[in-house]
């Protein structure tokens, strides 16, 4: 496919030269996202060792182009433009999960997908992942933003990662005391690469953990929409609720375009089938004007913003 709607054609042509018959250009990204808006990234591969990996990283040197990794696409919002840049995804390499019964730990690669996650520990008498359920992402994607849930998250269980640094082009074991895990962030940078993560749980009958999986399941039908959507979309303010002080603005439902505030929840911002991520920001940053003026806290975006020249800011 032609690399000639990018700015930078030239540079394009450059990482899919070094990518060779694995790059992909012009390839589906937003449409890859659970928010399903979005346009496509200028190049893409996907990665199965350290080889690839290296790959990848010649192709984004060569080029200039920015390397982003993809998880499962719950946390991300690509605008319709699209991303100039280098979409790295990591394939069935990295979707192995070993268990330690006797220490309640689990091995897991970085592509494993945290329901599969919390239902196969609990199927293995492993517990304290049953959270993991209700998150629609990686295990890598959530040890780089310390997803969580449900009165958990990765930096409660998370013992160490292999994380490959794609400018040294070296892997090492990290330590959790090392990533500087704190609310939704870490200290991993865009050229740090999850492969894979060790995570402790606690002994646990299998029917008991499964129980509290159905429980987690039922909560989240009752409570967060279906459909369209990103997950949260903006990060909670210390000791206080996001999708609370949107609730309180009356902005539930608030429509713009072909995006609309969550009636179930109102933290979530929902998608038409033909939506765009235009009307998703436009709609995000209303809500943070409001929100600023009703209330005085300016809201963060939790959701990571892909080929914006900006973020939305209140106006």
């Amino acid at each position: 496919m032609s690399s000639e709607q990018w700015s930078d054609p030239d540079a394009v042509r450059r990482a899919a030269t070094v990518l060779g018959d694995d790059a992909r250009v012009n390839s589906p990204l937003g449409a890859l996202t659970t928010s399903r808006v979005g346009g496509p990234a200028a190049v893409a591969c996907v990665a199965n060792g350290l080889s690839d990996l290296q790959r990848a990283a010649d192709a984004a040197a060569a080029s200039g182009l920015e390397i982003l990794v993809v998880g499962r696409g719950s946390n991300l919002l690509v605008a319709d433009r699209g991303f100039e840049g280098i979409a790295l995804f990591l394939g069935d390499a990295y979707e192995a999960i070993d268990f330690d019964r006797v220490n309640a730990t689990v091995t897991a690669g970085a592509s494993v997908a945290l329901p599969v996650l919390a239902r196969q520990c609990a199927a293995a008498g492993i517990g304290g992942l049953e959270w993991a359920v209700g998150v629609p992402g990686s295990v890598g994607g959530a040890v780089r933003m310390n997803a969580g849930g449900h009165g958990s998250d990765m930096a409660s269980c998370l013992i160490d990662a292999d994380i490959v640094d794609l400018e040294a082009g070296t892997g090492v074991a990290c330590d959790v005391s090392t990533l500087n895990l704190s609310y939704r962030s870490s200290g991993l940078q865009n050229h740090h690469v999850v492969v894979r993560a060790r995570l402790s749980g606690h002994q646990i009958s299998p029917s008991k953990a499964m129980d509290q999986i159905t429980e987690i399941v039922r909560w989240r039908r009752e409570h967060q929409p279906g459909g369209q959507n990103s997950g949260s979309v903006f990060m909670n303010p210390p000791a206080d609720s996001a999708g609370a002080r949107i609730d309180q603005a009356g902005l539930r439902g608030l429509r713009i375009g072909t995006a609309e505030v969550s009636r179930l929840h109102a933290n979530f911002i929902v998608s038409d089938p033909d939506g765009t991520a235009a009307d998703v920001v436009a709609l995000m940053a209303e809500v943070r004007r409001r929100v600023t003026e009703s209330s005085g806290i300016v809201l963060q975006p939790e959701i990571r913003m892909v080929g914006f020249e900006t973020t939305p800011t209140p106006s």
